[in-house]
This record gives C-alpha cells, sequence and structure tokens, in this order.
C-alpha cells in the first residue's frame, strides 16, 4: 500500500527529504515490488548511486521472473482445467533479464513442461510485449492445430531501481508509475468442449513502428543497472497516430470494420501512464466507461510493462460477467493495444465471448 511502499523506499534508500516523500505519496496507491528491506540488507550497494551493481540486479532479477512466471503460469493453467502437459508451446516475454540461456527455458523446467515443447523468447520490448506476446502466440495457436501455447510474462524494477535525489525529480514518476509482476495466458483453437472454456476470440494482429521516434522510449545498460527515459512528447505520439493504427487493425479484421463506431467497441489498452490513457480516449472520443479495465489495472498495479495487458482483460472478463449477470449487454467487438519502445504499436481486433 502507499504508505508503506513510499516510507519503505525513502528509508530504506537513507534518503530524508520530506519535499520529494510528499511528491511521491501523492502519485499513487498501490504496487507490487520484488525491492525489499531484505535485499537491501543482502545487496547495500543498490541504494548508493554510482557503484556498478549490473551483476547483483540481474541476479536478483533472473530468480524472481522465473518465480513469478512459474506461479502465474501454474494458476492460469489452473483455470484452465487441463494438466500441464497439453501446453505445446511456450511463448515468454521480459524486459527484466539478460542470461543464457534464456528465462524461457528457466520457465520450461521450472514449469516441469516436457523437453520437446517449442519455445520462444520476446525481450525488451517492453510495454507493448504483452500484446507481441498475444499476436506471436496466436500465429502458433493458428499454424499448429491442437496445440495449446501457454503466454507468460514476467517483470521487475530490480534492474532500473535508484534512490530518489532532488536533482532529478522526475525519476519520481517512474518510482509511483511502474510495478512488479507477471501474467500468463493460454491460446489455442477449437476449445475442447465441455473441458474449456474461451475468453475472447483474436482476430486481426498488428504491429507497426513509427520511423524518428526510437529515442522517445530510451533504455540503455549500464555497469549501475538500466537507465531508462520516457520523452514527454510519448502522450503526443500516440494521440497522433492511435486512430490511424487502430482503423487499420479493424480493417484487416472484417469487412468494413472500419466503420464501426468506437463507442460501441470494448477498448483493452495497455495503461502507459495516466495522460497516454487520456489522449486515446480524447482522441477517439471514448466514453470515461471504456477505459475502466485499463485506468482499475493502473490503480492496482501501476504500469507493470508487459504484464500489464493481461491485468486490464482479467478485469474486462470481471466486468463482462458482472454485465451478463445482470441481464446488461456488453460491446460484443474490441481492440486490445500496446505501445512501447521504437515507438512500436501493438494492436489486436478481438471478440470477447464472455459478452
Amino acid at each position: 500500500m502507499q504508505d508503506f511502499v513510499v516510507d519503505g523506499y525513502f528509508n530504506n534508500t537513507k534518503c530524508h527529504d520530506p519535499e520529494l516523500k510528499q511528491r511521491l505519496t501523492r502519485l499513487f496507491k498501490t504496487r507490487y515490488v520484488v525491492m525489499s528491506e531484505e535485499i537491501l540488507r543482502n545487496y547495500p550497494e543498490l541504494a548508493t548511486e554510482g557503484l556498478p551493481t549490473v551483476k547483483q540486479r540481474l541476479d536478483i532479477s533472473n530468480k524472481a521472473v522465473t518465480q513469478m512466471a512459474i506461479e502465474a503460469s501454474l494458476s492460469c493453467i489452473k483455470a484452465l482445467g487441463r494438466p500441464l502437459s497439453c501446453i505445446t508451446h511456450l511463448v515468454y516475454v521480459s524486459s527484466s533479464e539478460a542470461r543464457f540461456p534464456g528465462g524461457d527455458l528457466h520457465l520450461a523446467l521450472g514449469l516441469g513442461l516436457s523437453p520437446d515443447v517449442r519455445r520462444i523468447m520476446l525481450s525488451f520490448t517492453g510495454c507493448s510485449g504483452g500484446v507481441a506476446g498475444l499476436r506471436v502466440a496466436k500465429d502458433l495457436a493458428e499454424n499448429n492445430p491442437g496445440s495449446r501455447v501457454l503466454l507468460a510474462t514476467s517483470e521487475t524494477t530490480i534492474v532500473g531501481f535508484r534512490p530518489p535525489s532532488a536533482d532529478r525529480p522526475y525519476d519520481l514518476v517512474g518510482v509511483a508509475l511502474f510495478g512488479d509482476g507477471a501474467g500468463a495466458a493460454v491460446l489455442g483453437v477449437d476449445p475442447i468442449p465441455g473441458a474449456e472454456t474461451a475468453l475472447f476470440e483474436l482476430h486481426s494482429a498488428v504491429q507497426r513502428y513509427l520511423p524518428g521516434t526510437e529515442k522517445t522510449i530510451d533504455g540503455r545498460l549500464t555497469e549501475e543497472g538500466i537507465n531508462f527515459q520516457l520523452g514527454r512528447e510519448l502522450p503526443q505520439v500516440i494521440e497522433d497516430h492511435v486512430e490511424g493504427f487502430c482503423k487499420k487493425v479493424m480493417r484487416e479484421g472484417r469487412e468494413g470494420g472500419e466503420n464501426t463506431k468506437y463507442d460501441e467497441m470494448f477498448w483493452a489498452v495497455h495503461p502507459g501512464g495516466p495522460a497516454i490513457l487520456s489522449r486515446v480516449e480524447s482522441r477517439l472520443e471514448l466514453g470515461p466507461e471504456k477505459l475502466n479495465a485499463s485506468r482499475k489495472a493502473l490503480r492496482d498495479y501501476g504500469n507493470a510493462s508487459s504484464n500489464t495487458i493481461v491485468y486490464v482483460l482479467e478485469y474486462m472478463v470481471e466486468e463482462s460477467r458482472k454485465r451478463r449477470e445482470k441481464g446488461e449487454k456488453d460491446c460484443e467487438w474490441g481492440l486490445i493495444l500496446a505501445f512501447g519502445p521504437g515507438v512500436t504499436f501493438e494492436g489486436i481486433l478481438a471478440r470477447n465471448l464472455v459478452a
């Protein structure tokens, strides 16, 4: 919760600037983080700026993302109601680790998947990684009849953790905005009647990068960890291009789809930050309720990078079930969107099967 995280962050880094602390307190409510007092006791150098700590950070991060991905995957497969042996393919997404062999193998070993499971890892795709993972898993499922593809995402901010500084007040935005966690989903075609229940049907999947914006979301791996910079122009860049991109996704998914009214669709948008959601809402002239799931995920989890779209979709399923229980109609078609380094847009036209 807010007070615990803020107090812990300042106490553990031995920062006693009341103005900075007050600023951070205003920025968020709840976050989940791997960083703890125990880690800082074992690695006190992480609370001191300027020290070469990338090895220590990766040691912590590599272990944490695997453990979180295992827990999320097991929870997902339990909800599916099928045995682990049904998983034929694994798509693993993380921008929080760097090692050989990669996290996809460590996750497969941790879950006890078959040695024949076919693995793909997407690295350093940032906030668009979750939707990119859905796109790749969708293609695998469609081209391998009978397959069941496990998508797992896992992220931690350990690699970019820095103590607060009055010289870098903008860092507080990052501390408040980003969170840690993991997510998972299983994709396939032709659900088994009575054994599997589909939540969404994925149709067209589109990726587009914007030339000339590669510095807008910038991350550099240094001896001190990852130095991460978000350009202040990012919300404007997204606003300028989001409508044209959405029309392309809609056009490729359904004949005449680009003519569908935006307010007649559901919107699962990666909550990169409050400003990004507001710009998307304004540009597309969406009703205030359309981004409820995105704003709820941002409030409860923050921007957890590739994981966050899983949280948004889960909240959408909950909302759809509540409306159905009340006898209310929900939107059948909608878009799943995310924006990441590049600047890269990822979008999927989807059908809500819970509605």
